[in-house]
């Protein structure tokens, strides 16, 4: 195969892309949550263990149970009671740790994070590798976008 016919075996096909919408966006995410899911597994956590495991790993300050729930509700629009769920199982795993009042993350858990997160570096990369800075700079503003006017649907829906 030539350089050309290689390029353009493997080039993108950005002008024949469709426009982005819920479905598109959904594709991308579970395609990409997939991808993560199979590593989380190799580790033997679920995605709602690692968002909430990150949530108290990249906190500035330690976390009250409630505020822990809070936040990754506000991420994942998940049932608080399933995340309360979920806090209770990282603390069965000794991977977040009862300090007084508030959350912390052990070293294991931190080290599981680590390790997921080198895991998946590569996978990343290749994925996200060679899009140009100015579109990723738009879908940024698009999914920005779309995230606060679904955010506050569902407030709309929920109040």
């Amino acid at each position: 195969m030539t350089a050309t016919a290689t390029a353009t075996a493997t080039a993108p096909a950005t002008a024949t892309a469709p426009a982005a919408e819920a479905r598109t966006l959904g594709l991308a995410h579970y395609a990409a949550r997939g991808v993560l899911e199979r590593v989380l597994a190799r580790h033997g956590i679920t995605f709602q263990q690692q968002v909430t495991l990150r949530a108290a790993v990249t906190a500035d300050a330690p976390r009250t149970p409630d505020a822990l729930v809070t936040q990754v509700r506000a991420s994942l629009k998940a049932d608080p009671a399933d995340i309360r769920v979920t806090v209770d199982e990282l603390l069965a795993r000794d991977l977040l740790v009862e300090d007084g009042a508030h959350l912390r993350p052990t070293d294991a858990g931190r080290e599981l994070l680590a390790a997921v997160a080198a895991e998946t570096a590569p996978v990343t990369a290749r994925i996200w590798g060679g899009i140009p800075a100015d579109d990723l700079a738009a879908a940024g503003r698009v999914l920005a976008l779309v995230t606060e006017r679904a955010d506050a649907e569902l407030a709309a829906l929920t109040a």
